[in-house]
């Protein structure tokens, strides 16, 4: 069996891979402000044999108002979407965006969450296959649809979850977003401003150099492990706006080899819709 990759690959690794059997590649464009950006995107051009899936539509579940804005999506129904696309549990499946991988993380998390081992972001995304002067294509893949059966693991939290550990060193809680909005300056996406009380800010994109590539391992552990001062890294709770690019900080850790943390998918516009939770502003 071929080397299994399951956090990052880089273009070119790809490249060599591309066309091999057991291998599917999975386009996860996106716009928050812009819906139907990915899907055009997609149509115009991608990776030869890329399966196009949406944040929306796919990697996510209905909204009702107090679960957030990219729930979790139905583990089945996903299951059923990724044999679809002829994913079985032993596919190397590669993600890419052209976001610097926030949107590609949320995939390789949910397939982690159904007990995928075998998933991996393309490391600088759609930009760095072009800038290596690879090939795309606008022509579908064929189908060879398969049974995928989920296997989920425990790698969630509820809002239960980070209301009964508020405040406790049983949890180390780390918030994605940007740091405008975790101080509570600035909020375009969800009704309230601020955050969690307790958490502590981690940018998604200070996992990234200039270039849009994700920084060397030795790099990431060495600032993730100043954020937990000692902590364990299976108390750390991943959360960001609507449990998206908290994925990206997931990715980060594990790529740097600091394993066993979860994600609260609500995140953000989930423990804000219920005014009766603690809110905090400012850098703490």
């Amino acid at each position: 069996m071929s080397a299994r990759f399951t956090t990052l690959i880089d273009a070119n690794e790809l490249a060599r891979r591309l066309g091999e059997a057991g291998w599917c590649l999975v386009d996860c464009r996106h716009d928050l402000t812009n819906p139907a950006f990915g899907r055009a995107a997609y149509q115009r051009s991608h990776l030869p044999g890329a399966w196009f899936l949406s944040l929306d539509e796919d990697l996510s579940g209905a909204q009702t108002g107090t679960n957030g804005r990219h729930p979790l999506p139905d583990p089945d129904r996903l299951a059923c979407r990724l044999g679809a696309c002829g994913i079985a549990p032993d596919t190397q499946v590669v993600a890419y965006d052209d976001a610097g991988g926030m949107y590609a993380a949320r995939l390789w998390w949910l397939l982690r969450w159904l007990g995928h081992r075998a998933v991996a972001v393309l490391d600088g995304g759609f930009q760095a296959w072009c800038a290596a002067a690879k090939v795309l294509t606008a022509e579908l893949p064929r189908a060879n649809p398969t049974h995928y059966r989920p296997n989920l693991q425990d790698n969630a939290v509820d809002t239960a979850f980070v209301e009964r550990h508020l405040g406790s060193p049983d949890m180390v809680l780390i918030d994605a977003r940007s740091p405008d909005r975790f101080r509570g300056e600035n909020e375009n996406l969800d009704p309230v401003a601020g955050h969690i009380p307790g958490a502590v800010n981690r940018f998604f994109k200070d996992n990234l150099t200039a270039d849009g590539l994700f920084k060397p391992a030795a790099v990431l552990r060495e600032e993730f492990e100043k954020l937990l001062h000692g902590h364990d890294p299976k108390k750390v709770v991943h959360q960001c706006g609507s449990g998206v690019t908290a994925c990206h900080n997931l990715l980060a850790m594990e790529h740097a080899g600091l394993r066993g943390a979860r994600l609260y998918p609500g995140s953000w516009s989930e423990w804000c819709a219920d005014p009766s939770r603690p809110v905090a502003t400012g850098a703490h």
